[in-house]
């Protein structure tokens, strides 16, 4: 917590909502954000390179069992949904589902627990939450964007794609019209994809940290709350993953 005795409500607020920060303008870098996803991100990897190491095809353990049915699951998402042939689309489903999984779990840990713990190091300010920042947000969004043109390109090749652009969805003549339309929908994408995970987590968020100004009134209403999260963490996760499939999957076909 920042020094200097009791905050007041809007300053406790705002403390939390504050990230670590370095740099100035357009290089400023939100630190928390960096160093969380990039630990979370190296968690689910070595974890999933061990279990799989560890894996046998025998009776499974309770991880490897757990891991395997979220694995199931997202194949058969990409299946049903991807009807194209990429061997990128599965991976990366998977990728993304437990990726922002972790990351949004970060925000059923206490909404002190961190703060507090960093302020005896002279940290005063930790968001704990990467997909509480929009940056992380539109990178995310923007990486499944640029994945998304790069698959556009590969599989109709850049006339394919350019006749597209310019031919649906009326037709040649109105090639103008259509590529003002091409590139709405083409903004609107990722736009959406980034905002629609950080307005709700951070709506979240928000709930958390209110509920931790009740003082020992957030006993009864905390547990519920967090209980009630889970399925947000996990849907918002959901979300994003279909999306990603449904974009690449709209990427691979062809409307011209």
């Amino acid at each position: 917590m920042a020094s200097g005795g009791a905050l007041t409500t809007s300053e406790y607020i705002v403390h939390h909502l504050t990230n670590l920060t370095v740099g100035h303008g357009f290089w400023t870098f939100h630190l928390d954000t960096l160093i969380v996803s990039g630990l979370l991100g190296l968690v689910a990897f070595v974890g999933m390179a061990r279990l799989a190491g560890r894996a046998t095809s025998g009776v499974p353990g309770k991880m490897q069992a757990a891991v395997e049915m979220v694995l199931s699951f997202v194949d058969q998402q990409v299946k049903d949904t991807y009807h194209g042939k990429s061997p990128l689309v599965t991976p990366m489903a998977i990728t993304i589902f437990v990726w922002i999984f972790l990351m949004n779990a970060m925000d059923l840990i206490p909404v002190d627990f961190l703060p507090v713990l960093l302020g005896f190091a002279g940290v005063h300010y930790f968001k704990a939450v990467p997909t509480t920042d929009p940056n992380l947000t539109f990178a995310a969004a923007l990486t499944v964007f640029a994945v998304m043109i790069v698959m556009n390109i590969k599989v109709k090749g850049v006339g394919g794609f350019l006749h597209e652009v310019f031919t649906v969805p009326f037709g040649a003549k109105l090639a103008p019209l259509n590529l003002l339309f091409r590139i709405i929908e083409d903004i609107a994408k990722p736009i959406s994809l980034s905002l629609r995970l950080f307005g709700n987590m951070y709506a979240g968020e928000m709930v958390f940290i209110l509920i931790a100004l009740m003082g020992l009134w957030q006993l009864p209403l905390a547990l519920p709350w967090a209980l009630f999260h889970i399925l947000i963490i996990t849907l918002q996760a959901f979300v994003f993953m279909m999306l990603t499939i449904v974009y690449l999957s709209m990427a691979s076909e062809s409307h011209g």
